[in-house]
């Protein structure tokens, strides 16, 4: 049976440690915050008390972090998974994350002998949950063959996009249009009933059509209609992967006025929705331009 490690517990990381889990897999955890890894103890995951421990106990590792400057101090920094991990491992990077950083920091862990597949998912906290998330997978094809089988207990689709990097460029990408496709649809709403139309007719129609998105297919019957906004994804998380968006339109010399319009749109709701607030509630930021 293959150990597999997950450092970050997080709401994501926690929900992909059961999943692991329930399929069967022995599974470590660790997390910065004390306490958090032992809670999880009592459903089958093992605590450990450290980055080495966990990287030296796991066949593979799962990363489920906040930034690409945190993954770095984990795999880089003292005492971190290249320092402790034994050759053959495979470190799988979840994080939503720079692609530049991401190259760093598998030719670093190349050098121990160590594999990396980037490794990006779609689906939220419930997906993690419940394994429906998808994943783009960045990594050599033989790395993303080696953890096929345990990828497939946490998600529901998996897409190899091409070498270690592409999974979060793709990633990104992705990021970048649901945050376009949130703004459009915002305005759209609000054009709609400032002439007589109901929203919720209005994205019930949009939806048996082709101006249908992500955010009429989901955001706004599942968080928005409702005010319940508990999506599990906050502001700062969002305004992170537009910035993150915006520095690959950069590296790409790329003109993309309309992304980098919503880019200013997504940096300017700071002033007025804080960075804990759920990421659904940029419609109540448009709704006030």
């Amino acid at each position: 049976m293959k150990t597999v490690g997950v450092i970050g517990l997080g709401n994501m990381g926690r929900g992909m440690a059961l999943s692991l889990k329930r399929g069967g897999f022995n599974v470590l955890g660790y997390d910065a915050a004390p306490g958090v890894a032992d809670k999880l103890q009592e459903e089958g995951v093992q605590a450990r008390a450290s980055i080495a421990d966990i990287a030296r106990d796991s066949d593979v590792l799962i990363l489920s972090l906040p930034t690409s400057d945190i993954v770095e101090q984990v795999v880089l920094g003292e005492g971190g998974v290249a320092a402790s991990a034994k050759p053959g491992l495979i470190v799988v990077d979840t994080t939503t994350a720079e692609p530049g950083s991401t190259r760093k920091v598998a030719a670093a862990l190349a050098e121990c002998k160590v594999g990396f597949v980037d490794g990006p998912v779609s689906g939220g906290p419930k997906g993690a949950a419940t394994a429906t998330m998808t994943m783009v997978l960045g990594g050599a094809d033989e790395d993303v063959a080696a953890v096929e089988p345990i990828l497939a207990v946490m998600s529901a689709k998996r897409v190899h996009v091409g070498p270690v990097g592409a999974g979060h460029v793709t990633k990104i990408i992705n990021n970048m249009l649901t945050g376009v496709h949130l703004l459009a649809a915002s305005e759209a709403v609000r054009a709609a009933e400032a002439n007589g139309v109901d929203p919720q007719k209005l994205v019930e129609a949009l939806n048996g059509g082709s101006g249908k998105n992500s955010a009429t297919l989901t955001n706004y019957p599942t968080w928005i209609f409702n005010g319940k906004f508990d999506s599990g994804f906050t502001m700062k998380l969002m305004r992170k992967d537009v910035r993150l968006a915006m520095a690959l339109l950069e590296s790409a010399h790329a003109t993309a006025p309309i992304a980098k319009e919503a880019g200013r749109l997504w940096a300017a709701s700071a002033d007025t929705i804080g960075d804990a607030e759920d990421f659904n509630r940029i419609v109540q930021f448009v709704d006030k331009q």
